[in-house]
């Protein structure tokens, strides 16, 4: 994001001010676009998130405390809409795939097992997801933005040694959740 303090066209932007909007978005909406391209589950939905995103800042810039960095409660508004954005296509695909297998063969007891799977394997969150937000905010601004430890450091004006424990019990969490899910076969390296 651009070097330009926001936190005055935060306050005008939560008092109704379009002009300040319009500066909030000009100097956040690079970052944005490419922080979504990273999560978004496809290039189609980017500007759909995109405009989610900006919608739920408007909304919710009042809530906005000045005294926390902008850029990490920014990052947890985009990981949060585009999380809801998967939610949302996974239960249309759920949706569908069940009156695909219904009107298929309502009565065949393959096909409901076949249901039976395929609603356990969607109400799986992404195992990225399962994250607390501190651990969440290093492995995205780490593997989906490519952010050194120390440039994460400064970006979320934590000390350095904070950032790199965070970053090992945020990817022992996952090799932990890769492993209970079987998504990790004996052998495999887990290596970002």
């Amino acid at each position: 994001m651009k070097d330009l303090d926001l936190n005055p066209w935060l306050i005008r932007m939560s008092q109704g001010d379009e002009e300040a909007f319009q500066v909030v978005y000009e100097a956040t909406r690079e970052h944005a676009y490419r922080l979504i391209g990273y999560l978004a589950p496809s290039r189609k939905d980017i500007a759909d998130i995109m405009s989610e995103v900006y919608f739920e800042l408007y909304k919710s810039v009042g809530r906005y405390d000045p005294e926390l960095q902008f850029n990490s409660w920014f990052n947890g508004l985009i990981v949060r809409q585009v999380r809801n954005w998967k939610r949302k296509e996974w239960r249309l695909f759920r949706i569908t795939e069940k009156l695909k297998l219904s009107t298929a063969k309502s009565s065949d007891a393959a096909a409901e097992l076949r249901l039976t799977e395929l609603d356990d394997q969607l109400e799986l969150l992404p195992v990225l997801q399962t994250l607390s937000l501190k651990f969440k905010e290093v492995i995205v601004l780490r593997y989906y933005q490519d952010c050194s430890l120390e440039e994460i450091a400064v970006l979320l004006k934590i000390p350095i040694g904070t950032v790199k424990s965070r970053h090992h019990h945020a990817l022992k969490q996952l090799r932990q959740r890769f492993d209970e899910l079987g998504l990790r076969k004996e052998g495999d390296g887990f290596v970002y």
